[in-house]
């Protein structure tokens, strides 16, 4: 049975409706959701706000989301990087990562929602989608970041992106085999990938100055166990500021709440809820009058940087970890083995 989650002196249930509505409030008659008024929106971050608005019931925006995606797909499978209002293309990168993790959030819309008419209407656009992402495949599983749209792809593979594209081949799988269409490809895919995350780093272009590399092949599962639990430890004095958050990167004193919110992810998928619910709980300091979140706040001097700026993707965040934490929804074990393989 799904509830709103609610964290005792951490996040209430009414403070994730009214986070959810600040997000649907963003969201243009297309569908889509920008980042913030007026901003510009990439197909992940969009499929992030469709999965927080379905913990929170809001399944009908979620679904309008959906149905953007559907609209603006190119007919080889991928999405541009980025656009504004009106469908206005603002960068017209393809990347893989960004257009594998529809898959992720169909299943997570399924498991919410129980709707196979959806999951059915949606098929098409993802098996499009993974399907392009797979093109894009080299020799030792790795899948290249990105391309111009009529360029040779960039030469190199990324641990994160590389992470999430796991994650969604899992998803899109689960979705074959529910529609009685399996892609055994896809799965071996899927484990030929996994494997390079799990033992082979130094396939992927090194990007150890962000966060992001650091707990995201645990946030997904990628990397599990023991592994997992030491990789968390070895880097927390790193990126962690105590009673603070997750900076974004190493090196500087810039705490974003949707890091902070993903790491509070992987630690709960590796069942540490205590340090999940901590990292939480410091998000709080993002958190605005209307339910968003701003970005990001350097310390010591507390400027919130980019200044002004409040995403609906950070919201979003915020709402994944609380339901991870709490198990609130029939999806809350989104990136833990016992949901990708049931």
């Amino acid at each position: 049975m799904s509830r709103i989650p609610h964290i005792e002196g951490v996040l209430s249930a009414d403070e994730v409706v009214q986070t959810a509505e600040s997000i649907a409030a963003l969201q243009l008659d297309s569908g889509m959701i920008p980042w913030f008024k007026d901003g510009h929106c990439d197909p992940w971050n969009h499929v992030e706000t469709a999965i927080a608005l379905d913990i929170a019931g809001l399944h009908s925006n979620a679904e309008r989301a959906y149905e953007w995606l559907v609209d603006m797909q190119h007919a080889d499978g991928w999405w541009f990087n980025y656009y504004l209002p009106g469908g206005i293309v603002e960068e017209p990168k393809l990347d893989t990562n960004v257009c594998a993790y529809i898959a992720a959030g169909v299943w997570h819309h399924w498991l919410c929602t129980w709707d196979r008419g959806f999951v059915d209407h949606l098929w098409p656009t993802v098996e499009r989608a993974i399907e392009w992402v797979l093109s894009m495949r080299r020799h030792d599983g790795t899948i290249l970041w990105a391309k111009e749209e009529h360029a040779s792809p960039w030469d190199y593979a990324l641990l994160t992106g590389s992470s999430s594209i796991w994650h969604a081949l899992t998803c899109a799988v689960n979705l074959a085999e529910l529609i009685n269409e399996p892609k055994p490809h896809w799965a071996a895919a899927a484990d030929q990938l996994r494997t390079v995350i799990s033992t082979q780093p130094h396939a992927f272009e090194p990007k150890t100055r962000w966060a992001m590399d650091w707990y995201y092949p645990v946030l997904t599962n990628a990397m599990e166990g023991e592994q997992a639990i030491a990789r968390l430890a070895d880097l927390w004095d790193t990126f962690a500021m105590e009673g603070r958050g997750i900076r974004c990167v190493s090196d500087e004193p810039w705490v974003t709440a949707a890091e902070t919110a993903e790491c509070s992810l992987a630690h709960a998928a590796v069942g540490d809820l205590s340090t999940a619910t901590d990292l939480l709980y410091w998000t709080r300091a993002h958190r605005t009058d209307d339910g968003s979140y701003m970005t990001g706040i350097v310390y010591p001097s507390l400027e919130n940087f980019p200044a002004g700026e409040r995403t609906a993707y950070t919201g979003a965040a915020v709402i994944m970890a609380a339901d991870a934490i709490t198990a609130s929804s029939p999806a809350a074990k989104l990136f833990l083995p016992s949901l990708v393989t049931d």
